[in-house]
């Protein structure tokens, strides 16, 4: 999923969300492999902006930090998105509220964030003439069934058909779509990682059926990377990656504390779905990921096609975790937890002997 000859050498590229777990990877890996004119960090929290460039002086170089700017802003503000954005060529939009309990408590809050606030980075972007926009998606936006996903899934309609409003401004809008991430703030990983430090006598287990697809901080932004590097506009980019159930993730951790089910908490699903059979009609697939194409274009964009090695997939086809051909393997789950929490202090998994049932 690496890019292979994106080149951001020289380019004003502004990340929203910029102090969350995928921006302040993004921006690492953005630092060590080019040299961009400047690299935006928007986010509302002044303390972890404090944090990340205490982060980047710590990991840099004086030339390299100084081509990185800080601006306090909310997606929720317009004007100030407007003003952020004068002279950037890339935007990658990572900013929302994720937390589906939270969302399902607060649907306002959550519906200003990701759905207005999505609007109003397309209006900003536009009143820029942005060349390139990202946005991250989630699974959780295909046939949702709570509201964090249902505002996602909006979310993604606006910058898809955002393309039919740029005209000569040229501006192209593509998302990104992909699973739970190993180890960012609020995932299952950490969780369980705190219980066990703290000396639980069991893990919380929703469901033992619940399968979840899962990628690492650096699989995603190297596919948002590689995305960018190839979007046209209006796609829905969507990454092959590995299934996996809960329980297993909690065998791996703690292979001999017991379970205790919890029951599934408020809007989750049992099994996340990236590409619905309704979503095959319009996607094609490339060696590495599914593209969703969008179902109508009144701007000049060439489709993928067989030069790109894309081939339709079948009528009936989907794309869940439940059914999904790849599964993680004990020792390849074992890896990936490890690497995803390696920045946990004195956190060491035990390993296990036995083969876990997948």
């Amino acid at each position: 999923m690496s890019p292979t000859s994106l080149n951001l050498d020289g380019k004003v590229i502004l990340v929203t969300g910029g102090t969350g777990s995928f921006g302040r990877r993004f921006c690492d890996a953005v630092l060590s492999r080019w040299k961009p004119r400047k690299l935006i960090v928007y986010s509302r929290d002044e303390l972890k902006q404090h944090d990340m460039q205490i982060e980047l002086r710590e990991k840099f170089d004086a030339e390299t930090v100084g081509r990185t700017r800080f601006f306090i802003g909310d997606v929720r503000d317009r004007q100030r998105l407007t003003l952020a954005l004068r002279g950037v060529d890339i935007v990658i939009h990572a900013a929302a509220l994720k937390q589906v309990p939270a969302a399902e408590y607060n649907p306002s809050e959550c519906i200003h964030t990701n759905v207005l606030g999505a609007e109003n980075v397309v209006w900003a972007c536009l009143s820029n003439g942005v060349k390139s926009v990202v946005a991250l998606s989630t699974d959780k936006a295909c046939n949702p069934i709570n509201l964090y996903g249902a505002t996602k899934l909006a979310s993604d309609k606006t910058f898809v058909a955002a393309n039919n409003l740029s005209g000569d401004i040229g501006t192209r809008f593509s998302v990104v779509r992909y699973g739970n991430v190993m180890g960012s703030r609020g995932s299952v990983a950490p969780f369980f990682k705190r219980l066990i430090d703290q000396g639980a006598t069991k893990l919380p287990i929703t469901d033992a059926r619940m399968t979840r697809f899962w990628i690492t901080l650096d699989q995603g932004v190297d596919f948002v990377l590689s995305s960018l590097e190839i979007m046209r506009g209006g796609e829905v980019f969507v990454p092959k990656i590995p299934s996996m159930t809960v329980v297993d993730l909690a065998k791996v951790m703690a292979p001999d504390l017991p379970h205790e089910i919890v029951g599934v908490r408020p809007g989750e699903k049992l099994h996340e779905v990236m590409v619905s059979a309704d979503d095959a009609r319009q996607t094609v697939e490339l060696a590495d990921r599914y593209v969703i194409e969008p179902s109508f274009v009144e701007y000049t964009r060439k489709a993928f096609g067989p030069a790109d090695g894309a081939k339709r997939v079948p009528e009936d086809f989907s794309y869940a975790s439940d059914s999904n051909s790849d599964w993680l393997t004990p020792d390849a789950l074992r890896a990936m937890v490890a690497t995803s929490l390696v920045k946990c202090e004195n956190f060491q998994l035990t390993i296990l002997d036995a083969e876990l049932t997948l």
